[in-house]
């Protein structure tokens, strides 16, 4: 599909379960550019079969996305144009797709976003948290203690707060933000979007780790986590921060952190955190 004799890269973003969700221009573009670079050409064969469109196909992922940068580019100066999807959803949405839309306009060639499903802006849309201001942190680290530094820089941010997650470390990553966050945190998790079994559930922090813990068998699907911003902390943070001076001074990290909390009537998940984050300078 060319544009006005340029050649383009579509940015197409595909449906995150309901195949219907593909929009008519993106099934167009899909039927005219020249190629389809896709995460997995595999999975996206299924999608394309079912419009009924054959195209050439390109895997680009995460392991071979910089090499496949000059063969794109090769394809765009030779007058072809291509579309570039992720498995689901919008393409570089913590999908692939970010090293060659930056080489593609370095290049001077086109970009143009084929706008569709997004699994973090669908949840959110139905969450019933504020939306005005959001931080979108995509999926959090594996290993738990990285997973706890990063949350424990969010402890603060009062702005909602959007983290996709894979479904087998679902309990542990909530089991975790009871850990650093209020178990009182308003959270609503939201699985399987467009699809037969979607659930978008909305409680406190500590409810939602015990309902999955006794409903591990709901554990399936991709997840998207959004949870409440902090709200505005009712002790000036620079008192907090002499309070803490003079109690870490004298005692450990847990128990002065415990006072302070006592002192303030501060929640001690946050008061903690703000103390580590002191402790570390």
């Amino acid at each position: 599909m060319k544009n006005d004799g340029l050649s383009t890269l579509y940015v197409v973003a595909t449906p995150i379960g309901n195949l219907d969700d593909l929009s008519q221009r993106a099934i167009a573009v899909l039927q005219q550019v020249d190629k389809i670079a896709a995460e997995d050409t595999r999975h996206s064969a299924s999608l394309l079969k079912h419009y009924l469109i054959k195209k050439p196909m390109l895997s680009l992922h995460n392991f071979n996305e910089r090499e496949r940068v000059s063969a794109i580019l090769e394809a765009l100066a030779a007058g072809e144009s291509i579309a570039l999807i992720s498995d689901a959803g919008t393409p570089l949405i913590s999908d692939p797709g970010y090293h060659l839309v930056r080489a593609v306009r370095a290049a001077h060639f086109k970009v143009v976003p084929i706008p569709g499903a997004c699994a973090a802006i669908a949840a959110l849309s139905a969450a019933g948290l504020p939306t005005d201001k959001f931080i979108f942190e995509g999926f959090l680290p594996a290993k738990t203690e990285a997973k706890r530094q990063q949350l424990l820089g969010l402890v603060k941010e009062p702005r909602t707060l959007v983290f996709y997650e894979a479904p087998h470390r679902l309990l542990p990553t909530l089991q975790t933000m009871v850990e650093v966050f209020s178990g009182e945190r308003e959270v609503v998790v939201a699985r399987e979007l467009t699809k037969l079994y979607e659930s978008i559930l909305q409680l406190p922090l500590n409810d939602m780790l015990a309902y999955y813990e006794a409903h591990p068998e709901q554990c399936k699907g991709e997840v998207v986590i959004m949870l409440a911003g902090a709200k505005e902390a009712a002790t000036d943070q620079a008192a907090l921060e002499r309070i803490l001076t003079v109690l870490l001074a004298n005692l450990p990290l847990k128990q002065a952190a415990s006072v302070a909390a006592e002192l303030t009537g501060e929640r001690k998940n946050e008061v903690y955190a703000f103390a580590l984050r002191l402790k570390q300078g």
